[in-house]
């Protein structure tokens, strides 16, 4: 949801930072790589050991990177196939990772099962969210919609960890459970447009004159 209003008004900020780098030798993949080793190591070190709020900011830092890959690339002249790839395969993992160490922290420092679950539930469909979308596309169909992103989830889930950190008690709790049920009604959603543009297709070439002979 966040891509629709915001991609404008980041891309203004960004892009003159890709161009920077871009003149420095780095490369978009070089930049997606290291957005999510540092997301990663960050993410497993900080989360659970407790350090909460020095992992949400760096964790967030190392996510943000991802937006100036794709500057970089525009910067090119656009990205590659290949770069694609990368970053849709990098955002998994680092998305994994962090919900993971969300997880961890439950079991080892919170000692709270029901926050573990939580975080493993939204581990997962944010996997299934991502998937939908990938899976339509490649079969020709729309699914470019959703109430929590990727951008929603990382937001939610990081300032529920923020605000852990700084000592209000339950935010982690509260926000992946409100995560939780933003990413069912996302897949929900997802499952839903794609079965319309599944539909709509069917429907167009019910009505092509191949099909009326």
């Amino acid at each position: 949801m966040l891509n629709i209003f915001a991609r404008a008004s980041v891309s203004r900020v960004t892009d003159p930072i890709g161009e920077w780098l871009v003149r420095l030798g780095l490369t978009p993949n070089a930049m997606t790589l290291i957005g999510t080793a540092g997301a990663v190591g960050f993410a497993l070190w900080a989360f659970p050991t407790g350090h909460l709020l020095a992992g949400t900011f760096t964790v967030w830092g190392f996510v943000m990177l991802d937006l100036l890959d794709g500057a970089m690339a525009r910067a090119k002249g656009g990205g590659t196939k290949f770069g694609a790839v990368l970053d849709s395969t990098c955002d998994r993992i680092a998305d994994g990772a962090l919900m993971a160490a969300i997880a961890w922290y439950a079991f080892e420092i919170a000692e709270r099962r029901t926050l573990a679950a939580a975080a493993l539930i939204c581990l997962v469909l944010g996997q299934v969210i991502s998937y939908i979308k990938a899976r339509a596309e490649a079969s020709g169909l729309s699914a470019n919609v959703g109430l929590v992103e990727r951008a929603e989830r990382l937001i939610i889930a990081l300032v529920g960890t923020g605000l852990q950190g700084m000592g209000v008690p339950y935010a982690v709790d509260i926000a992946l459970w409100l995560l939780v049920a933003g990413s069912v009604i996302t897949v929900v959603q997802r499952l839903v447009a794609v079965r319309q543009s599944a539909t709509q297709q069917s429907g167009n070439q019910a009505t092509t004159p191949e099909a009326d002979e």
